[in-house]
């Protein structure tokens, strides 16, 4: 599975606003956009993001993951300083 293919599962999954993947092979790291995220704890955002993607953490193709989320509000505060490079 690609960066697109993640960003595209995710963001129809979740209904996110924007989401970003970058990764180097099996590490991958994803920034998540939602109002929805205004209401989680730290570990409920995790499982939100992990939950579409367990199959794939399951079989090992997805073997490190960092997540990042933020209301739309954070996000354009911080987008400056977090938009991942190509």
């Amino acid at each position: 599975m690609d960066n697109q293919q993640i960003e595209s599962l995710l963001k129809q999954e979740l209904e996110l606003a924007e989401v970003h993947v970058t990764s180097d092979g099996s590490h991958f790291q994803i920034i998540a956009v939602s109002d929805i995220f205004d209401d989680m704890s730290r570990v409920k955002k995790q499982q939100f993001i992990y939950g579409p993607l367990k199959d794939k953490i399951a079989d090992g193709s997805m073997h490190a993951i960092s997540i990042k989320t933020f209301s739309e509000k954070q996000w354009q505060r911080e987008r400056m300083f977090n938009m991942p490079q190509p």
